[in-house]
């Protein structure tokens, strides 16, 4: 079963024959799909990998917006393809990916005739404005160090978490300097080990308590 058919079980046998026709395109990581300010040329499908999408206020610090994962969308790709609306974000693969790109005239002709494939799109849509709804949530309500708390646990595996200062500075909407002296407490009272890109979690039940 080609990956059409997979995503869009619904969709007609002649327009999943067009999608699993499309090249398949492997990209590592590091690599920009997309800049504030660029157009979108089409409707990228992601099978394999992860693409974090960033939004840079004039002050410098980013945030995550968020991540695209397979089977899931691009919101700025989705309004920029309606709306004919540039870019205000970028995007980047942080791990090696696989995807599809729909060009543009084929996505404007499968969501005028399947319906289909605009339940696919606008699924995909309202879960992503959900997210952000949830982010916007946390900036502007929750206290640093309880969404400080929360990332590191949803980003852990082995009780460590891979990443800078930087990086969790941009997940959660706050500055580097903030994330690094909050660091620097929970490392004094033994609740973490900080080293170079890497944070490991002795102490996951006070993070636990402190995320509520």
């Amino acid at each position: 079963m080609g990956w059409a058919a997979a995503l869009l079980p619904a969709l007609p046998p002649a327009h999943v024959a067009r999608l699993d026709a499309l090249p398949e395109t492997a990209l590592p990581a590091g690599t920009v799909l997309f800049r504030a300010g660029d157009r979108p040329q089409g409707f990228a499908v992601i099978l394999e990998g992860r693409v974090d999408v960033t939004l840079t206020g004039a002050s410098g610090r980013e945030i995550l917006l968020y991540a695209i994962e397979p089977g899931q969308s691009c919101i700025q790709t989705t309004l920029g393809l309606m709306g004919d609306d540039p870019y205000t974000g970028e995007a980047m693969t942080v791990a090696p990916c696989r995807l599809i790109m729909l060009p543009r005239p084929l996505f404007h002709e499968l969501m005028h005739d399947s319906e289909a494939f605009r339940a696919f799109v606008f699924r995909a849509f309202s879960a992503r404005m959900s997210e952000l709804t949830r982010l916007l949530e946390q900036v502007a309500f929750a206290r640093i160090e309880a969404r400080l708390a929360r990332a590191l646990l949803d980003m852990a595996a082995d009780g460590a978490v891979q990443a800078t200062h930087a990086e969790l500075a941009a997940r959660i909407g706050s500055a580097r300097e903030v994330i690094s002296r909050q660091l620097d407490r929970w490392a004094q009272r033994g609740m973490i080990v900080t080293e170079r890109g890497r944070i490991s979690l002795r102490d996951p039940e006070e993070l636990k308590r402190i995320a509520l």
